[in-house]
């Protein structure tokens, strides 16, 4: 259900097994964590589910409080929005820094993490050069700024992995699955991906460069927030200047 309704935040389901303190039910809204993003958060019936992780194709409900939900039960599942919506727009300027470090400077990610509070990045760069990371940056604001719609769709493995640019990974190639699963924002970029994404750009607001670090002879490290649309937020806020680590 996460991937045909990411904007829903309520739904229906039933529980199908309880091993220890997590269930498993025939449908959820809840992403679970894996690939480098963080989980959705969120209740079952009023317990709080505190992690939602996937193991041998079934996803599990942590629950803080166990025993309170049995095989059969009907149940209402709430996915914490505000975590959630932040993940899809921190997911999705992920992709477009990405493809940015991709087409401008040929370098691929070796690494992610994404997370709420902030996020990074490491990828395969040359030289450490901050005026180039910056400028990057500063092209997916703009992007940004424009705007474009993100769609997701699937194509046939083979198909898809005809397409140029298609895997902006360095190292992890796509799952062993008859049809991938293709995040697009159009005009910008495409990536096979599982991950929830925002439907349009704009909704990321703007993308603040953290910190940098280098972390050996051709890895570099990027870390990021993002300063959300709003009375509060200030242009200049989003222009500091990050710190650069050797």
């Amino acid at each position: 259900m996460f991937w045909e309704e990411p904007y829903s935040k309520e739904f229906a389901a039933k529980v199908v097994s309880v091993e220890g303190q997590a269930v498993v039910l025939d449908q959820t809204l809840f992403y679970p964590r894996g690939g480098g993003v963080a989980c959705d958060t969120g209740t079952l019936n009023g317990s709080k589910v505190h992690e939602t992780t996937k193991a041998d194709d079934k996803i599990l409900h942590t629950l803080e409080a166990p025993g309170s939900l049995n095989v059969g039960d009907n149940v209402t599942g709430r996915v914490d929005w505000e975590r959630r919506h932040r993940l899809m727009k921190m997911h999705t300027a992920g992709h477009l820094l990405s493809s940015l470090f991709y087409s401008k400077a040929n370098c691929r990610i070796t690494g992610n993490q994404i997370d709420v509070d902030r996020s990074r990045m490491d990828f395969d760069l040359e030289s450490f050069d901050r005026g180039q990371i910056e400028g990057y940056v500063t092209e997916a604001n703009e992007l940004i700024r424009r705007d474009a719609p993100v769609k997701t769709y699937f194509l046939g493995r083979e198909e898809a992995l005809k397409l140029p640019d298609m895997v902006k990974l360095a190292e992890a190639a796509p799952p062993a699955e008859a049809k991938l699963r293709i995040v697009e924002i159009e005009g910008v970029d495409r990536q096979a991906d599982g991950g929830l994404h925002v439907s349009h750009l704009k909704e990321i607001g703007q993308i603040q460069l953290l910190k940098l670090e280098n972390k050996g002879k051709t890895n570099r490290r990027l870390y990021y927030d993002l300063i959300e649309k709003g009375p509060t937020s200030s242009p200049d806020s989003a222009q500091a200047r990050p710190t650069l680590a050797t």
